[in-house]
């Protein structure tokens, strides 16, 4: 009784208040600009020919793809992170993380080697158009040796995060943006003597961007301060008891990112055989859609982290307390990210240089996305945020599968190549999965079932 009323005290509120905005704003402004970086290349390629947008758009599903592995590898060691953060263990941190960046390392230079050797072959999975691929292909080419740079540099960043340790990126990301933009004026267009890169400019400014974000990275990393440290050594550590865990808890996180993410890709892949009008409105429907979500996605990893952190202090309750408070958050981040999709709409109208039918198929693109982003919001702090922080890490793989795989992307290809429906039909039915999974995560929250401590005495 004394601790129910302690979690509902004026000063707990306010304390619980101040560690959610030490946590969401500084992610928010991560996501911010991470869609900012994105953006730049989309405006600007925009400018250049609704071609060069749509070859960049569907490289970049490349990428996107690596990354949520990146995402997947890191959301499943941060289940463990968060908790044995709660518990005080950093040395199991460090291993976990050095068990976690092998990995990714070995993922990056599998992609490094696909966008290097074959680009032309990945760009075809995605679009049917030549003049579309051989743009992306180029982009690609060049994009590719990013990779490694971030493997190592997300991977360390996101298990920063579960330590509560989040400014870093905030600092890492904004250098990243400026540079990037600013490369972005001069290679594409041509400026202060350079010659007119096209989209290859934009690849190669993307390029000097991320080998800036990891050299900030490294600096940071050899200060003496922290509580959880970046050791080479243990890249190569053996720890069969951590590993395990990892597999166990980190594998169907990642299967669950590569089936949402390859869902999305999927998405592409069928709206890319439409034609470079319905490819270039997606375009930019999917970067205002990033924007939308940067406070959402905020939301979802800062509950990831305090609930987690909580469950592994071994505070049940609070932890229970803690969830409730953030889906009545992301509810409101919801409702905030659909405004922006709307207020924004006009704007997109007046600033990309599309076609007509460009046009027309991203003003219903954009009005579907401002549901979608409401229920997106809900379901990632389910998924992402709650579920992932108490270890019940197999349920948003089920999800997924079932609802983007079974339901979304099925009945998207039928109407698509089967029923040959409008484009904007098509889209519909491609962004229901959203729809389909509020009622299962509600359902899977009110069980209880994630609330589990998850780590050992190491």
């Amino acid at each position: 009784m004394e601790q129910t009323e302690l979690l509902g005290s004026k000063a707990e509120k306010r304390q619980f208040r101040r560690m959610v905005m030490a946590l969401v704003v500084p992610m928010a402004l991560q996501n911010l600009i991470n869609v900012a970086v994105n953006a730049a290349d989309v405006i600007m390629l925009g400018k250049v020919s609704e071609t060069a947008l749509s070859g960049a758009s569907l490289a970049g599903q490349v990428q996107f793809i690596m990354t949520l592995i990146f995402f997947g590898i890191t959301s499943g060691a941060a289940v463990l992170t968060a908790q044995y953060w709660g518990k005080g263990n950093t040395g199991a941190i460090e291993r976990i993380m050095g068990i976690a960046m092998r990995i990714s390392l070995c993922v990056s230079v599998v992609f490094t080697l696909a966008g290097v050797c074959v680009p032309e072959f990945c760009m075809r999975i995605f679009t049917s158009e030549p003049d579309v691929a051989a743009e992306g292909a180029k982009y690609l080419r060049v994009l590719s040796f990013t990779f490694p740079v971030m493997a190592v540099t997300i991977i360390y960043l996101n298990i920063m995060r579960s330590v509560e340790r989040v400014v870093i990126s905030t600092v890492v990301y904004s250098v990243s943006l400026v540079l990037n933009i600013l490369l972005n004026a001069v290679l594409i267009f041509g400026l202060l003597g350079c010659p007119a890169l096209g989209i290859v400019g934009a690849a190669a400014a993307t390029l000097c961007a991320r080998i800036a974000e990891l050299v900030i990275v490294l600096i940071y990393a050899r200060r003496k301060d922290h509580q959880v440290h970046l050791r080479f050594r243990n890249l190569f550590v053996k720890d069969p008891v951590l590993f395990k865990d990892f597999l166990h808890y980190a594998l169907p996180v990642i299967l669950n990112e590569l089936m949402w993410g390859a869902g999305f890709s999927m998405n592409s892949v069928i709206i890319g055989h439409l034609g470079s009008p319905a490819v270039a409105a997606n375009s930019v429907a999917q970067v205002t859609r990033n924007l939308a979500t940067v406070v959402a996605f905020g939301v979802a990893n800062a509950t990831a982290i305090l609930v987690g952190r909580t469950i592994g202090e071994g505070d049940v309750k609070r932890a229970e307390v803690y969830a409730k408070r953030f889906v009545r958050l992301t509810l409101c981040a919801g409702a905030a990210a659909a405004a922006v999709v709307l207020l924004v709409l006009p704007i997109m109208h007046k600033v990309m240089t599309l076609s007509e039918q460009a046009h027309s198929y991203l003003t219903v693109m954009m009005l579907v996305m401002s549901y979608f982003v409401f229920l997106q919001a809900y379901n990632t702090t389910m998924v992402v945020g709650i579920f992932r922080a108490g270890g019940d890490t197999r349920l948003g793989l089920i999800i997924d599968v079932s609802t983007m795989w079974g339901g979304s992307i099925l009945f998207g290809a039928l109407c698509a190549f089967v029923l040959k429906l409008p484009v904007e039909a098509v889209y519909v039915v491609l962004m229901s999965d959203e729809v389909i999974k509020v009622p299962i995560t509600t359902l899977r929250y009110r069980q209880k079932k994630w609330l589990k401590n998850v780590t050992r005495e190491l």
